[in-house]
């Protein structure tokens, strides 16, 4: 039986011991993972950067918002004070006390020998303080409206020179049963003898006396 003999096998046996070698496998290990940590890196720098840029872009977004937000808070809060300030306009423009209308009423009014003197109407206002909104750990509280209450006493005086010097008493139940002092004076107690003098006379003329009535207003709150 021949026998054959390979010379190269002694030198294929190192080459494939050198393939074989662990440390070269743990070096390509080694550089295969360093590429890797290399290119994983770069993708976190990467994604890391693209990040921040979005970041930028929404605080840039989110401060455009906020500015435009406080704009339109204050923008409704000069809308809500001229609202008011037209409201209030409207509503004493609405309920201010007419002259003319009283004139008118008074002129309706007729009782022999019972002349009208004289016409005076006392209109005051007292202001009470409004408060701010305050801001508390709970939110917003509302301040309190400045509030300005308007009082309106009218005074008549007259004079009585009817034969009995008692027409006075008459000329005021029927300033009492007019419909304008009707629908705005107090039901109780709506025209009040203020004064009443004593009879008196002067040269030429009849006796009469001299009288003043009042009639009080509701209180306005405005």
């Amino acid at each position: 039986m021949p026998i054959r003999i390979n010379l190269l096998n002694e030198a294929l046996a190192e080459v494939d011991l050198r393939r074989r070698d662990p440390v070269k496998r743990s070096i390509f290990i080694g550089v295969f993972l360093v590429v890797l940590s290399l290119v994983w890196f770069s993708s976190a720098a990467l994604e890391y950067k693209l990040t921040q840029e979005k970041k930028t872009q929404v605080e840039i977004e989110i401060d455009s918002h906020t500015n435009a937000f406080v704009q339109v808070q204050i923008d409704s809060r000069k809308i809500a004070d001229s609202q008011q300030r037209l409201d209030d306009l409207l509503q004493l423009n609405t309920n201010r006390f007419l002259q003319g209308t009283l004139l008118n009423a008074l002129q309706q009014i007729y009782v022999p020998n019972v002349q009208l003197i004289r016409v005076k109407v006392d209109q005051s206002y007292t202001c009470k303080e409004g408060t701010q909104d305050k801001t508390n750990a709970f939110g917003v509280v509302r301040g309190i409206p400045t509030v300005s209450t308007e009082h309106i006493t009218l005074t008549l005086d007259g004079k009585d020179s009817s034969p009995n010097l008692d027409q006075m008493n008459h000329y005021k139940e029927l300033l009492g049963k007019l419909d304008y002092f009707k629908n705005n004076l107090d039901s109780s107690n709506a025209v009040k003898l203020l004064n009443l003098s004593s009879p008196q006379s002067s040269f030429g003329s009849k006796p009469f006396v001299q009288f003043s009535l009042e009639c009080r207003f509701p209180n306005k709150a405005r």
